[in-house]
Order: C-alpha cells, then structure tokens, then sequence
C-alpha cells in the first residue's frame, strides 16, 4: 500500500509539473518516474523487453527437443518397416519351397492314379479276352493293340454292343501330354522302345526324379 501511495503521489507530482514546468523539467521527472517505477516492478526496465518466459517468440531449446524427438520417431518407422521387410522376405523363403513341394506332390498323386487307372483297364482287356468275351488278335496274346482300343471299345461276344474300358487317355501331369510310354509282353522290363506287338504295361516319359528319390519313368 506504501509503494501504491507512493507511486499515485509522484504520478500526481510528474503530472503537476508537466502544466507548470517546461520540457527540461518534464524531463527530469520523468527520470524519477521511471526510477521508482522500476524499483515497484521488477519486469518494468527501460527497454521495454519482456523476459524470456514472456516472450511470445518459441523457445530455442523447445525447440530442438521436438524436432529430435520427431527425427527419433522417423527413425523408429524407418526401423520398424526395415524389420517387417525381413520378416517378409523370411516367411516367403520358407513359404515359397513348401508351396513348389505340395504342387510336385499333387503331381504325383495323380501320376499314380493315372497309372493305375491305365493298368486296370488293360488287364481287364486281358480278362475278357481269357474268358472268349473278346477275340484275340494276332500277336497280342490277349492284350489291347493300343490305348486307343481302350477308349474306342470292342465289340461284346456276338451282340453289336461295344465295352469302353477308358473315358479317355489321360495327361502325363509330369509332361503335359497324352503320349505315355508303352511296353509290351515281349519287351524288356526297363525297356524305352515299345515293339508294337501289344500294350502290356504302360510309364510316364518324363525324365525327372520324384520326391522320394526315384524317376517317374519307373513307376
């Protein structure tokens, strides 16, 4: 309250002297006003600055600790893609041979099937033709000619009626073709060369090893 008194009293004192005294006097006081103002408030100086809490300009060291921590948050992305890119390239390096494995694997199940399915309707062929239900050909000892004669049929005894031992001549899944390696009764059990007599057995063409270590042209 003595300060706030006092400060009214040279307040009415400086406006006093500025109707009755000149400009130098206006002067003098106004150095006394500021003296005492100065002394009453201490954010009051000459320069008019505010301090460095006030100012409404950012702080310098603010400043620098946000953009390191959005430079160190950058750096984090960046790590975290590189380690998801890894773990990528990972699983496709396992994924990848496991995928080429059970597509060979589906290959060869259907290798057999086929295989079995052509060998089943040449004996049956063989069969009938050992019971009089079908007339044997010369030189083919009671087996189907070819593997057409099998999808094509033959005639049942004496009726008209043909019997069809194949819908159709299966594709090799290993080559992508209907052309099957043949053997007939007079060839050489791991013979290649068909003589043409009969179909005795029937093989895959391809030259490739299977999964368990053996080729497909000896099963």
């Amino acid at each position: 309250m003595r300060n706030r008194g006092k400060e009214l009293g040279e307040t009415g004192m400086w406006a006093v002297a500025v109707t009755s005294a000149g400009r130098s006097d206006l002067a003098a006081f106004d150095g006394r006003f500021s003296s005492a103002r100065r002394r009453a408030d201490p954010l009051f100086n000459n320069s008019r600055q505010l301090p460095v809490c006030a100012t409404p300009f950012f702080n310098t060291e603010v400043t620098r600790s946000k953009l390191s921590l959005r430079s160190t948050e950058r750096a984090f992305t960046l790590i975290e893609l590189l380690a998801a890119i890894a773990i990528l390239m990972l699983l496709s390096s396992v994924a990848l041979p496991l995928a080429r494995v059970r597509i060979v694997r589906a290959r060869e199940i259907e290798l057999r099937a086929d295989l079995r399915v052509m060998r089943e309707a040449i004996d049956q062929y063989k069969r009938f033709t050992d019971v009089g239900f079908i007339d044997i050909r010369a030189n083919t000892l009671g087996y189907p000619p070819d593997l057409k004669t099998l999808v094509e049929g033959v005639r049942w005894g004496p009726t008209e009626i043909k019997y069809k031992f194949l819908r159709r001549i299966p594709v090799d899944p290993m080559t992508g073709s209907a052309d099957w390696g043949l053997r007939s009764v007079q060839d050489e059990p791991d013979s290649r060369s068909w003589g043409g007599q009969n179909v005795f057995d029937v093989y895959s063409t391809s030259d490739k090893t299977a999964l368990d270590g053996t080729r497909y042209s000896d099963w």
